[in-house]
Parts: structure tokens; sequence; C-alpha cells
């Protein structure tokens, strides 16, 4: 049988031709349809990179009643921040409303936490005017203390010369 010719669309082809050309588009398929199921794993989730966030994304609510010894005012505020773990960049954003006055200063104190006082490790510079806005780089200690919850924000006024509103930075969840 295998000298047997056959014919296909005007082609004579033996058996063992035909048996060849099988053998090989079925090797072929298995090698295409292993090579996709891997594909499919890989991407799917067996050998899927970890996808890990650009920023740390922190924040902190401002009130008197944080400030060592707390304040008595109407004033409030909320600091929305942002780390970068590869340019340890620090961004926030500060808003605020019914102070006293005017700011006349604001700082990112650290290490302490929450009732514990700290030296400014951050000073705010420009207009103090809600909202505030700026950046800065820290070192990689500042920002492990920063993302250990140990700084806190501090805004003074004219009134309260030693902060009427402190908030505890803190990752957002």
């Amino acid at each position: 049988m295998c000298g047997t010719a056959l014919t296909t669309g005007g082609a004579q082809r033996t058996i063992l031709s035909v048996a060849h050309e099988t053998l090989f588009m079925t090797s072929t398929r298995h090698a295409l349809s292993t090579i996709f199921v891997l594909t499919l794993l890989t991407l799917g989730g067996c050998g899927k990179p970890e996808i890990k966030p650009n920023f740390t994304a922190m924040t902190a609510r401002l009130s008197g009643d944080h400030e060592v010894p707390a304040v008595r005012t109407a004033g409030t505020g909320t600091v929305d921040a942002t780390l970068s773990p590869v340019t340890l960049v620090l961004a926030w954003n500060v808003s605020f409303s019914g102070l006293s006055g005017p700011v006349t200063g604001a700082h990112f104190h650290g290490p302490a936490v929450g009732g514990e006082i700290a030296g400014v490790v951050v000073p705010i510079n420009g207009a103090l005017l809600s909202p505030i806005t700026g950046s800065a780089v820290l070192t990689a200690s500042q920002a492990a203390e920063l993302n250990a919850g140990k700084w806190y924000l501090n805004l003074h006024t004219a009134a309260y010369p030693n902060g009427e509103v402190r908030g505890q930075v803190s990752l957002r969840h």
C-alpha cells in the first residue's frame, strides 16, 4: 500500500508522503498548540509580572485637636500627598479653611507619632494660600519614616505661632 498513488488536486502522491505530511502537520499543530497554551499561561498569571503602583498615596486630616497641646480653632484641612518609591519625590496638596488668620508657616515634621513633637524635615515655601501645592525629594530614611506614619504636617498662624492645625500623615486606604 505504501506505493499506492493518490490523486488530489491533479497531483499524484504516495500514501507514505501523505503520512509524512500528516505527521508533520500534526507535530506542527501540537507544537503550535503547546506554544499557545504556554503563552496563555504566561500572560494569564503563571509568569505574570507583579504590577506595582507608580506612587504611594497618603493623606492627613488637619485640626486643632491634633496639635500638642490641643488648640481650640474652627480651622480644618486635608493633606493629599504622593510618594514615588523610585524617585522618592513627595508631592502634596494642602487645603484648609477656617483658620484664625493667614498661614505664616507650613512644615512637615518628623519623626513623631501622634501626640509627639518633632523638628521640621520639609519646610513648605512659597505662597501659603489654600491650596498649597509643592514637592520635595526625600532621602531613603525620610521616605521610610513617612511610610511608617511618623510625619505630620503643621500650619502656623500669627495667633498660633506653634501651630493652629496639625495632621498625622498616613497611607491612604
